[in-house]
């Protein structure tokens, strides 16, 4: 069966190392993303098409909006509060600062309000990963022994989460209680170990399927709730890292690339690589609550 391949367009010319983290900021209008190895905070408004970044004192890897219109900074070493108008961050609380081989990498917010986030070894370390949720002020720790934690997302009535250890190539599915804790262990649920690329990030969409990067395979594929591939798109680059459904009505698919590893050879061949792109793919993207710290 053939599968439909939706094109995609450059959005934003950004030429991240390490792009990551796109996180649709509702109230702003805005989009913002990461360049996680050049401490760097990109933004898009796709109703104007103004685009800008703000530098960064250390690693980031996602900012998601908080009730009150700031962003919360998830940080190699600590969370922060950022104000996006003055450029001011204040850290919120430390995040594994005891640990200078590790600093974040994965992260969303669930149904609840409430942030999953995971670390990862800079040189990414086996086994040196963990995933957190962040609930009400208080960081609980789920999983230890991870190596790259991604893949973090939720399903729209929030009875599952999912993530992956990208090295594994699989990725699980973890169940729920009504108050978005999991239960039990996570079980296998789409297997990408016989495929070209590494599970990376992903986003689900609001009929509840889930649009996850394929790492090295230069596409983003759109899983039923089966875990069966049934569209892709298809990127002129060939490490896309995260997709996210933006805009008014989140009727765009953008996603986060990255140069990171490439050779000058490789370079040459695909120069926009770490940019971000853009895809129209038949569906809107579920809205995400705002993050509660309290």
């Amino acid at each position: 069966m053939s599968l439909t391949t939706f094109p995609t367009e450059l959005a934003v010319d950004s030429r991240c190392e390490l792009g990551e983290g796109p996180q649709w900021h509702a109230a702003l209008g805005r989009l913002y993303w990461c360049d996680i190895l050049a401490a760097r905070l990109h933004w898009l408004e796709p109703a104007s098409g103004a685009t800008g970044h703000h530098e960064l004192d250390h690693m980031v890897s996602l900012a998601a909006p908080l009730e009150d219109g700031d962003l919360l900074l998830v940080g190699e070493d600590r969370l922060s509060r950022f104000d996006p108008h003055s450029g001011h961050a204040r850290k919120f609380c430390d995040f594994e600062a005891d640990n200078p081989l590790t600093r974040s990498n994965d992260a969303r917010v669930d149904r609840h309000g409430s942030l999953w986030l995971s670390t990862m070894g800079k040189a990414a370390e086996p086994g040196a990963g963990s995933l957190y949720r962040q609930h009400r002020g208080e960081l609980v720790k789920l999983r230890s022994g991870l190596t790259i934690p991604n893949a973090i997302c939720f399903s729209p009535g929030g009875e599952f989460a999912w993530f992956t250890d990208t090295p594994t190539g699989v990725v699980m599915r973890w169940a729920l209680d009504r108050h978005g804790w999991p239960v039990g262990e996570p079980a296998p649920w789409a297997d990408f170990s016989a495929h070209a690329g590494n599970p990376d990030g992903a986003v689900v969409d609001s009929e509840g399927h889930l649009w996850l990067a394929l790492w090295g395979a230069g596409r983003v594929v759109r899983l039923d709730h089966d875990g069966r591939i049934v569209a892709e798109v298809g990127l002129p680059v060939g490490q896309p890292s995260c997709p996210a459904f933006a805009g008014a009505d989140l009727e765009r698919l953008y996603i986060t690339t990255a140069r990171e590893h490439l050779t000058a050879t490789e370079l040459a061949d695909q120069p926009l690589a770490g940019s971000l792109f853009v895809a129209e793919v038949g569906v809107r993207g579920l809205a995400e609550p705002p993050l509660r710290l309290e």
